[in-house]
C-alpha cells in the first residue's frame, strides 16, 4: 500500500475542510510547495493533490500553486478538481503531472474518462466521492442517485489506473476511514482502489492494509498535519 499524503489547495493555501465543507476550511500552510518539499523530505512516494476551488469553478484554479509544487519535488502527483475536458486532462499531464483524477465527468461524462485511459495510459483515475453509498459530484455540492460500485464498474475495461473513493462523511473528521465500504467496493472492481477520508492514525492504515481486499493505497491529511499521524512510521508500517 501506498500512502499518499494529501494537498488540498483552497486559493493558493494548504487546507482541510471538514466533511467537504468550503466554509469550514482549516489553513495549515500558506506555502503549497515547502509542504510538499516536507512531506517528500519525510519519505513520501507520491502526493495526492486537490484542487478544491476547481472543483466548483469546473476549471483548474489553483494552477500556479500545483506548478510550484511539481517544481518543488521529484515524487509523483496525481491531482484532482476541476479536469472536466481533454485539453485541461493533456495540459497538465505535460506539466509533469503523473496522473489526473476525473471526478465529475465519470458522472456526467463517462466518455471522456474512457476516451483520457486511453490517449494516456495509467495516468488517468477515477475519484469516487459519496455520502451514505451515493456519488456526489462538483465539489461534493451536488447529490446524484448514483451507486458507487455501479460507478466503478462501468470503466473496468476502459484502463483505468485507480478509483480514489472518499468516503465524505469521514473526510477530516478524524474519526477514522470506512473501511468496510473501502473493502466492499475493492472486491467488486478490478480497478485498484485507493481508500480516502478519515484515516486519523496508525490503526487507520493497519486496518486498511489488513482489511481482506488488496488495496492500492491511503490518503491522510489532516493527521499528517496536526501531528496525530508520523508519516515516517507509518510509511514503515505500510512498506511491512
Amino acid at each position: 500500500m501506498i500512502l499518499y499524503p494529501a494537498i488540498d489547495l483552497k486559493d493558493g493555501q494548504c487546507v482541510r475542510l471538514y466533511k467537504g465543507a468550503m466554509d469550514q476550511a482549516t489553513v495549515f500552510n500558506d506555502n503549497p510547495a515547502a509542504q510538499a518539499r516536507a512531506f517528500a523530505a519525510q519519505g513520501a512516494e507520491w502526493l495526492h493533490l486537490v484542487d478544491l476551488n476547481g472543483a466548483f469553478a469546473g476549471s483548474p484554479v489553483n494552477a500556479s500553486a500545483v506548478d510550484a509544487i511539481l517544481a518543488a519535488v521529484d515524487i509523483p502527483c496525481q491531482l484532482g478538481g476541476g479536469i472536466r475536458d481533454m485539453a485541461t486532462i493533456e495540459a497538465w499531464l505535460g506539466k509533469g503531472l503523473r496522473r489526473v483524477i476525473l471526478g465529475t465527468v465519470a458522472v456526467e461524462n463517462p466518455d471522456l474518462v474512457r476516451q483520457a485511459a486511453a490517449a494516456f495510459p495509467g495516468q488517468v483515475a477515477v475519484g469516487i466521492d459519496a455520502r451514505d453509498g451515493r456519488v456526489a459530484t462538483k465539489g461534493w455540492a451536488t447529490e446524484t442517485d448514483v451507486e458507487v460500485t455501479e460507478l466503478a464498474r462501468q470503466f473496468e475495461d476502459a484502463g483505468v489506473a485507480a478509483i480514489i473513493y472518499t468516503d465524505i462523511n469521514r473526510d477530516g473528521a478524524m474519526q477514522g476511514p470506512n473501511v468496510a465500504a473501502t473493502a466492499a467496493l475493492a472486491q467488486a472492481t478490478r480497478i485498484p482502489v485507493i481508500a480516502s477520508g478519515g484515516v486519523s492514525r496508525l490503526e487507520d492504515l493497519v486496518a486498511l492494509r489488513d482489511c481482506g481486499a488488496a488495496l492500492d493505497g491511503a490518503i491522510s491529511g489532516r493527521a499528517l498535519y496536526d501531528g496525530k499521524l508520523d508519516l515516517a512510521q507509518a510509511l514503515a508500517v505500510l512498506k511491512g
